[in-house]
């Protein structure tokens, strides 16, 4: 059976990772969340007390750390200098640090050799900012999935809470979406952009399910 990569890119919130999951285990192929590589990125910044925007400083922290992606039991776990911190890069003090990080070319051009390293090994269906643009411009099926700011909000306040975090109220968590809505579009290198040859979905007044088996329905026909 030939390799092939199915490429997710959207905005944050917009539900891009349930569904590629969703999508991933239809087709019973992988999963690659690029997602969770920036945050881990983020989170070691953090953790060596450093600005994720100070590129010289985050270059230092890159090149100390030891970053991997392992799949256990087909799931992504992510591991940061041997310890497996798949939950702990899911803080929104780590959301806003992996939008910051990931604007940062010498981030993006190690995380990006990575997923491509990554992907070319069996078929996957990977989610982004970039990875039609970028990161996998010759994959054989592109999807742009979008959604209002408001209801990406509330989406992300609702996955936040299911998690026994309330911390945050609505109106910081949409701040939040609004902030990296910008910090992804307008970055320098490899900002969030829709290709051409993207199939547009949106998610606005679809369930999962039911946005799930539109875009399968791309695929298989």
């Amino acid at each position: 059976m030939s390799i092939y990569q199915i490429a997710v890119d959207g905005p944050s919130g917009s539900g891009k990772s349930t569904l590629a999951k969703g999508v991933a285990h239809d087709l019973k192929i992988m999963y690659l969340d690029t997602g969770a590589m920036y945050r881990t990125c983020a989170l070691a910044a953090l953790k060596a007390s450093v600005s994720p925007r100070d590129e010289r400083a985050v270059s230092t922290v890159m090149a100390a750390m030891n970053l991997e992606v392992r799949f256990m039991d087909n799931t992504q776990h992510m591991f940061l200098d041997g310890n497996d911190v798949s939950g702990l890069i899911r803080t929104p003090e780590v959301s806003v640090a992996a939008s910051d990080i990931s604007a940062l070319a010498v981030v993006r051009r190690s995380m990006v050799d990575m997923q491509r390293k990554i992907s070319a090994s069996q078929s996957f269906v990977i989610d982004g900012r970039d990875i039609a643009s970028n990161v996998l411009p010759n994959a054989k099926y592109k999807f742009y999935v979008t959604a209002k700011a408001s209801t990406r909000a509330r989406r992300r306040l609702a996955e936040l809470n299911e998690r026994g975090d309330f911390s945050q109220k609505y109106e910081e968590v949409l701040r939040d979406i609004e902030y990296r809505d910008e910090q992804d579009s307008r970055r320098e290198f490899a900002p969030l952009v829709r290709v051409p040859e993207a199939i547009v979905i949106d998610t606005d007044d679809f369930t999962i399910e039911e946005t799930k088996n539109l875009l399968l329905s791309y695929i298989r026909e």
